[in-house]
């Protein structure tokens, strides 16, 4: 919002402009006196152009807070459609979860149940992430670790399926299953490989 105190009213800006048009006759009728009145003439002018310029600079002020305040609405608005997107995205999902799983067999369900429930403990999460950071950890990264561990145990598990199914054994999954799905998945740069560092420069 603009400045009260520098915000200058109308009829003083037209005293201050009848004020120096007042000035000029009077310094023109004489020689000396032009001389000596001119300096008060420039501060005149220069003060009524600072007049001018304080309250252009006032009505620009004005124009931007209105912008900033409707820029304000739109994103007070963004907001809440944002969240009434998500709700009907997250509607959709449940709805198209629950026709998945009632379709489910018996055995399926059983297994989605068993994932569902499986999670790695979190106390045993935060005690080795303390041990590699040695620092405290939130309970919310403890909770994002647990998530993300169960994701990558999830993949390994399901590219040892596909190594079990291309030998052509049947499950249970064995450790050689497992190692093979890991050196997989190397190859594939999807586990990062600790050991090994690339050379750029021989």
């Amino acid at each position: 919002m603009a400045d009260p105190a520098r915000m200058i009213k109308p009829e003083v800006k037209a005293e201050r402009a009848a004020s120096a048009h007042e000035e000029r006759p009077k310094s023109e009728g004489s020689g000396d006196a032009a001389a000596a009145a001119k300096p008060t003439d420039v501060n005149k002018e220069s003060s009524s152009q600072d007049a001018v310029k304080e309250e252009e600079t006032s009505e620009t002020a004005a124009g931007e807070d209105d912008d900033e305040q409707s820029a304000a609405k739109r994103l007070k608005v963004d907001p809440e459609k944002k969240k009434e997107r998500r709700q009907k995205v997250d509607e959709d999902e449940i709805q198209k979860m629950q026709v998945l799983v009632s379709s489910f067999s018996e055995e399926q369900l059983n297994r989605y149940e068993m994932y569902r429930r499986s999670a790695f403990p979190k106390a045993a999460i935060k005690r080795l992430i303390q041990s590699i950071t040695g620092s405290s950890v939130s309970q919310n990264v403890v909770i994002a670790m647990s998530g993300i561990s169960k994701v990558f145990a999830g993949e390994i598990v399901e590219e040892a399926l596909d190594v079990c199914e291309k030998w052509g054994e049947t499950p249970p999954l064995q450790p050689k299953h497992m190692r093979e799905a890991v050196r997989r998945l190397k190859c594939k740069d999807q586990i990062p490989n600790t050991k090994h560092k690339q050379i750029l420069f021989h």
